[in-house]
């Protein structure tokens, strides 16, 4: 008979883990950690997270943590539970480029320390001059900078505006002096001055400008044409076939996270991505949706980090 009293007994003392285990996620605060400090990265994560909080019917609160290209936020996420209660947005450079860039500096391991939720969306650069610049075509720049030096900004070594410029000139045979700057918006304001020939930025940091005629606008890095400006041709139209450079935010979470979580939040994304007010402010900020699922994600960070590792390595780039 005392046998048979504990049994039941043993079972009660078990339901509060059980009904933890069990409870459906999320059921408290999820906290969103932003690599960067509030901007385009940081407006995109509380949109999605707007969504994901009224479909999953928790807050969802962002915790901004700039600093070291995104290693400073992603070295916090990886030491975090992994139960779906911390997660990472950030800039794809931080997985894609930092392996390369920092080397035996990087704080944590891109592929086994973390988890891929989703890429939402991808964004190309706008390459642009001064109108001071004799170059009204992408070939003029070109054959121009092997007779005259030219300079172009970037928002900083290792930021995404270096590296397609980077890649681009090196593509194109040219060496331009790169002057970079604490983030994009000074670069802008040093070539709108006259004080640095071009630079790569994001379609709509600079298309304003353009359309003012004070920046003149060449060509675009990703493989279409932007939306916002379907008149300025693509890089790879203009005698650089396969020229395909895009950026993307990418959503992550700790390695060990179960998978269930995982698609919960990836299926989420999507539905969020498919909202009329989210599609309107892509075409906005000229973002192009992925409908990557996170094994296609982790597909697409591996390929891209493989090209950008040649193009840090063979171009000598570093964060300093």
């Amino acid at each position: 008979m005392k046998f048979m009293f504990r049994v039941p007994m043993m079972l009660l003392a078990l339901l509060p883990a059980l009904a933890v285990a069990q409870a459906p996620y999320p059921s408290n605060t999820v906290r969103v950690v932003v690599s960067t400090v509030p901007g385009p990265l940081d407006a995109f994560a509380r949109m999605i997270c707007e969504k994901l909080q009224t479909a999953l019917k928790q807050p969802f609160i962002i915790d901004n943590k700039a600093g070291a290209g995104g290693n400073i936020a992603a070295d916090l996420v990886k030491s975090s539970a992994p139960d779906g209660y911390t997660l990472l947005f950030a800039l794809d450079t931080t997985f894609t480029v930092n392996p390369a860039l920092y080397k035996a500096k990087l704080p944590f391991d891109p592929v086994k320390d973390f988890v891929p939720i989703a890429v939402p969306v991808t964004y190309g650069q706008m390459l642009t001059v001064n109108p001071s610049v004799p170059a009204k075509s992408v070939p003029e720049l070109i054959a121009l900078a092997k007779t005259k030096h030219l300079t172009y900004a970037s928002g900083g070594n290792g930021s995404p505006s270096h590296l397609v410029a980077a890649y681009f000139y090196s593509t194109a045979g040219v060496d331009l002096t790169h002057i970079p700057y604490k983030g994009t918006g000074q670069s802008i304001i040093d070539v709108l001055g006259g004080r640095v020939d071009s630079l790569f930025a994001v379609t709509s940091g600079v298309l304003p400008q353009v359309r003012e005629s004070k920046l003149r606008a060449l060509a675009v890095s990703s493989a279409q044409r932007s939306a916002l400006a379907p008149d300025v041709p693509t890089i790879a139209e203009l005698g650089y076939p396969g020229f395909d450079v895009s950026f993307a935010y990418v959503l992550m979470a700790p390695a060990g996270t179960p998978d269930e979580i995982v698609r919960t939040l990836a299926r989420e994304v999507q539905k969020a991505m498919a909202s009329p007010d989210v599609q309107e402010k892509n075409r906005t900020f000229d973002y192009t949706p992925t409908g990557l699922d996170p094994k296609q994600t982790a597909a697409w960070l591996r390929d891209t980090r493989e090209r950008w590792t040649k193009v840090v390595n063979q171009n000598g780039i570093t964060a300093d």
